[in-house]
């Protein structure tokens, strides 16, 4: 019996934690923020049908007595055409150097020759690459044949993984070979910690969605929210927020005719706010006009932009 023990505690004292950062990237609308939530099995990222839904780099945190895997999802790599958007291909690239398993994710629709300076520096890196092929669902197994075929010769030291994350199809594999892969290390955050965000971030990041879900053409791109106040009683939370724009007659539109597109946001955020937070929500949001705040440091600093 004391044999027993003593082999026990010996093959105890031999299991070694693995903590890791894993880093998501690739193009605009690929379904990263998707996959994202699937490895965290929370909703952590908000995932629209449109692109440059992700604006900041925000991490997700899987815990396990023995492992910690961090993970991160990042805007989609573009062309900035403004500071905002230079600050979002920052945050992209930032997941380059600090990564220690690096998964592209792109899908069967997409050039695989898009961003090819992006996709150049992926090439280069030298720790765990896990190439993605999202929404095979969309796909037949000719077309993804060939698809693997082409992003082989683009990234050959890549390991190669068809799935899709709408339907986790694939997601259990890959977070199998993620747990393989990591390397020894104690935690890097603490082991109840979920992200790295306050509660303040997701209040604008799930506004920002319903503005991205209910208006067209360049209104939610157009559009920053900031939170105002946040105070938390046992079983409420009474919140106020901005909605930002860039110009009056984009004011207009986000409140729409007597308040109704506005009344329409405000609901529909509030009801995914409480499912967020398990309380009850009140909330109330104001519009004010911010002109070409999405090229002006001092306003992207103030709402948590990173400035290149």
């Amino acid at each position: 019996m004391r044999c027993a023990f003593l082999l026990f505690m010996e093959k105890k004292e031999t299991i070694k934690h693995r903590s890791g950062f894993v880093n998501i990237v690739g193009n605009p609308n690929v379904g990263k923020s998707t996959l994202m939530n699937q490895l965290v099995g929370e909703r952590i990222s908000i995932a629209t049908f449109k692109a440059q839904t992700t604006r900041h780099r925000i991490m997700g945190i899987v815990n396990t007595p023995e492992m910690q895997i961090v993970f991160s999802d990042t805007p989609g790599v573009l062309k900035p055409n403004y500071k905002l958007q230079e600050s979002m291909l920052a945050f992209s690239e930032s997941a380059l150097t600090d990564a220690d398993i690096l998964l592209y994710v792109t899908d069967v629709v997409e050039d695989p020759e898009k961003n090819r300076d992006f996709l150049d520096k992926v090439a280069k890196q030298t720790i765990p690459v896990i190439l993605l092929i999202n929404k095979i669902d969309q796909s037949d197994q000719k077309k993804l044949g060939e698809i693997v075929e082409k992003w082989h010769s683009l990234l050959p030291n890549a390991e190669i993984l068809p799935l899709s994350a709408k339907n986790k199809f694939g997601v259990d594999i890959l977070l199998n070979r993620i747990k393989e892969l990591l390397p020894e290390s104690p935690p890097f955050f603490d082991k109840e910690q979920l992200t790295d965000k306050p509660a303040r971030f997701f209040v604008t990041e799930i506004i920002r969605e319903k503005i991205l879900l209910y208006y067209d053409k360049e209104i939610p791109y157009s559009v920053e929210v900031r939170c105002d106040s946040f105070k938390e009683t046992e079983k409420r939370i009474h919140i106020t927020a901005t909605i930002y724009v860039e110009r009056d007659s984009q004011k207009g539109i986000i409140i729409g005719h007597q308040g109704i597109a506005i009344k329409k946001v405000n609901t529909e955020a509030r009801k995914a706010l409480e499912k967020f937070f398990d309380k009850s929500i009140y909330l109330e949001t104001f519009v004010k006009v911010d002109k070409d705040w999405r090229s002006n440091d001092k306003e992207l600093t103030s709402f948590g932009y990173n400035l290149v």
